[in-house]
C-alpha cells in the first residue's frame, strides 16, 4: 500500500475497492439474496481499513495487538466478507457460498464460524456498545490496538447508538473511530422521511466526540481522515463519510429498492461491464 518512499499508492486502493465491489456483486447474484446497496456503499471506507490504516494478520486472525473491525451495520457482510478473502483469511473461492446452508458466510457476520469476525452483529444499534468495551478492555491491557466500528445511518436512529455515544465520550475512548455510512437510504426510504437525524454532525460533537465530515468515496480524503483520527486524544472520533447507496453501478446507484435484494444474472452482466470486471 506504501511506497519505499513512504508514499500512498492510491490507484492500488481504488483498484481494490473496484475488486470488492465486483466480488460483493458476484457472491450476491449467487446467492440470489443479500443487501446490495449498502455494501457498495461502503466498499471504499472496508477497503481504505483493511488494505491501509488497520493492523491486522491473516495469518494470526487473533494476534493480540491487532486493531479490530466491527461491522454493526451487519447485513453489509458480503462487503466485510470481500475484504476478508481479498486479504488472505481465506480462499477466495469461498465468497460463492454466501448464504448457503452449511457455509461460514451467513446472511450476517457470525465470530462462531469464521475467523477474522471479531463479533457476530446484525441487531442494529449494538455494534458500538461492543466497540465501546472491546476499547476499554485494550486500554486495561495497555495495547495501542485501535478499534473501528461502521455504522449505517439509518441505524443511529436508534436509541442505544446514542447510548453507546455517551459512554465512549465519557471514557475518552480515543482508540475508538466510529464511521458512519451516510447513503442517504434505507429499507423503508430516505432516512429523512423514516426517521430524521441531522444535524448529525453537531449531535456528535454535542455527546463529547470528534467529528470529522467527508465524501466517503474519495479515497485519499478517507485516508488522510483515518490517520487525522489517530491523532486525536482524549475523545473518540467519529467520521460521517457521505456516499452514495449502491456506487459503482450506475443503475443500482441512489436506488433504495436496492437495499435488500441481489441482483439478478442479467444486472451482474451490465453491472460487470460497468466495473471492467
Amino acid at each position: 500500500m506504501r511506497s519505499v518512499s513512504g508514499t500512498i499508492d492510491i490507484n492500488f486502493l481504488k483498484e481494490k475497492a473496484r475488486a470488492i465491489r465486483i466480488e460483493v456483486l458476484k457472491m450476491l447474484t449467487e446467492a440470489g439474496s443479500g443487501h446490495t446497496g449498502g455494501s457498495l456503499s461502503a466498499a471504499d471506507i472496508v477497503t481504505a481499513l483493511y488494505f491501509y490504516k488497520m493492523r491486522h494478520n491473516p495469518e494470526n486472525p487473533k494476534w493480540n495487538e491487532r486493531d479490530r473491525f466491527i461491522l454493526s451495520k451487519g447485513h453489509a457482510a458480503p462487503l466485510l466478507y470481500a475484504a476478508l478473502a481479498m486479504t488472505g483469511y481465506f480462499d477466495i473461492s469461498m465468497l460463492k457460498t454466501l448464504r448457503k446452508m452449511g457455509s461460514p458466510l451467513q446472511g450476517h457476520p457470525c465470530s462462531r464460524t469464521l475467523l477474522g469476525v471479531e463479533i457476530s452483529t446484525g441487531s442494529l444499534g449494538q455494534g458500538l456498545s461492543v466497540a465501546n468495551g472491546i476499547a476499554i478492555g485494550l486500554k486495561m491491557d495497555n495495547l495501542n490496538s485501535r478499534v473501528y466500528c461502521l455504522l449505517g445511518d439509518g441505524e443511529i436512529q436508534e436509541g442505544q447508538v446514542w447510548e453507546a455515544a455517551m459512554t465512549s465520550a465519557h471514557y475518552r475512548l480515543d482508540n475508538l473511530c466510529a464511521i458512519v455510512d451516510m447513503n442517504g437510504l434505507q429499507i423503508d426510504g430516505p432516512v429523512s422521511h423514516v426517521k430524521a437525524i441531522e444535524p448529525v454532525a453537531a449531535k456528535w460533537n454535542a455527546f463529547g466526540w470528534h467529528v470529522i465530515d467527508i465524501d466517503g468515496h474519495d479515497m485519499k480524503t478517507i485516508i488522510d481522515t483515518l490517520d487525522e483520527a489517530e491523532t486525536v486524544k482524549e475523545k473518540p472520533t467519529v467520521i460521517l463519510a457521505r456516499t452514495v447507496k449502491g456506487k459503482g453501478v450506475s443503475f443500482f446507484e441512489g436506488k433504495v429498492e436496492y437495499h435488500g435484494i441481489a441482483p439478478t444474472h442479467e444486472e451482474l452482466e451490465r453491472a460487470l461491464k460497468e466495473l471492467g470486471g
